[in-house]
């Protein structure tokens, strides 16, 4: 197994060959030969051991296990305690969950503070099978059916590729000794009823099944890859960039069937889960949303907008007579004029004499009104948006250039008619939104 190793490293993980990379270690049997294989091959590792204090003495045992195996290989050792019963309590959690949060929330503090790019898990091709039947039972997309990934951004598991056939046997041939987990034989546990139970009858009754779930995993990876690639094509086709996000047209998404599934492959890189308000959103009324985690999703009559969330920032800021620019919330250029010159949108003339300094910048609320320029009366800037069709993110990423009470600016858009040059202006101020 070893020379196998060897090569599947050298094709798949040339990585690991040259730098240092830190091995999660719990005293089994798939750490500890995946120890004992890099050791063989001379790499540059460093071992992390959890002990969840959860087993009394068999998980000190266990610690123990690993500190010696690490002295004796001649390798960095890496040991953390866990209270992980208090976590459990605290976060409302299994302790499942409540474990892998703990670890690799660990395991990146120390991948950061060693500067190591990459953290190697022993999983294999038992676990994987383990991995699927659970997905399976539980419902799930087609990613969910391809199992483990051997290798992701900081995550590589190179003993994917091998059985716990392969593994054990390795073991005994180099006479290695390795802790049994004794809450692995208890079937309570799903991961543990589907490994002594429903596999063993799986591979009775065909006994090369695992290798046949390997094939079809291939097949199941290679059509995800054709899925991915019309996925990104349609996206190109129908997401247009809009204010740092995408404007999604629903006329383009209505003619997609199956649209639920259409809707789940597009949007579920940015963490929506809840399908069927998403599905509800394209015949709800304007203004109506739907959030995950780091995203939203709001209806704009004939449009979907998708904007990355962002941290609340402070709602206001002042220009005081003698700034020439402000910075924050948007670049914008003052200086004194004698004269009008060229004009867009993104350049303002004003008065001087009419303004009230300090002036502030801050975004638009309900009930503002202004007498836009080129008009006689005021209007309601919920009205002017809707007669000028401005989407809902764009009304929300408004700001307004104010003296006192009073707009002076819908900054890129209309100005307000009373502080406009006139034939009595003796001082002339310009404001610029630089491009």
């Amino acid at each position: 197994m070893l020379n196998e190793f060897k090569k599947h490293l050298e094709t798949n993980f040339p990585n690991l060959i040259s730098e240092h990379f830190l091995l999660a270690c719990s005293g089994g049997l798939d750490s500890v030969v995946l120890t004992h294989l890099f050791h063989n091959l001379k790499l540059d590792l460093s071992i992390a051991h959890c002990n969840f204090q959860l087993r009394g003495a068999e998980s000190d045992s266990d610690e123990e296990f690993v500190t010696q195996l690490a002295k004796r290989l001649n390798i960095k050792l890496n040991v953390n305690h866990f209270e992980t019963t208090d976590y459990v309590a605290k976060n409302k959690v299994n302790v499942q969950i409540a474990a892998r949060e703990l670890r690799y929330a660990w395991f990146a503090e120390l991948m950061e503070k060693n500067q190591i790019r990459t953290l190697i898990t022993a999983h294999h091709a038992d676990d994987n099978l383990e991995t699927f039947l659970i997905n399976l039972s539980r419902g799930t997309g087609i990613d969910g059916l391809t199992g483990i990934p051997a290798k992701t951004e900081t995550i590589s598991r190179p003993l994917l590729a091998f059985s716990r056939a392969q593994i054990l046997d390795y073991a005994r041939a180099e006479n290695l000794e390795w802790r049994e987990d004794s809450s692995n034989a208890d079937v309570k546990y799903l991961r543990n009823k589907i490994r002594h139970e429903l596999i063993p009858v799986l591979r009775e009754l065909h006994p090369t099944f695992l290798q046949n779930f390997e094939l079809t995993q291939s097949h199941l990876k290679g059509a995800i890859a054709v899925l991915n690639n019309h996925v990104e094509l349609l996206k190109s086709r129908i997401f247009e960039s809009h204010n740092d996000g995408f404007r999604i047209s629903i006329e383009e998404l209505a003619v997609l069937h199956p649209q639920n599934a259409y809707l789940h492959a597009l949007l579920k890189d940015y963490g929506f889960t809840a399908w069927k308000d998403v599905e509800r959103l394209l015949n709800g009324l304007s203004g109506k949303e739907v959030r995950s985690k780091t995203h939203r999703l709001v209806k704009d009559r004939d449009y979907l907008l998708l904007e990355t969330l962002k941290a609340a920032v402070s709602e206001s800021y002042t220009i005081e007579e003698e700034q020439s620019e402000i910075r924050i919330p948007i670049k914008i250029e003052m200086e004194a004029v004698a004269e009008l010159k060229e004009t867009s949108e993104n350049i303002l003339y004003v008065d001087k004499d009419s303004l009230n300094y300090p002036l502030v910048v801050r975004k638009w609320e309900k009930g503002d009104y202004f007498y836009p320029f080129g008009m006689s009366g005021r209007k309601k800037l919920s009205k002017y948006f809707k007669d000028e069709k401005v989407d809902v993110i764009s009304k929300e990423k408004q700001w307004l250039l104010c003296s006192g009470d009073d707009i002076v600016w819908v900054i890129g858009r209309r100005s307000d008619q009373r502080f406009s040059v006139n034939e009595k202006t003796k001082q002339i101020v310009k404001f610029t939104i630089p491009q």
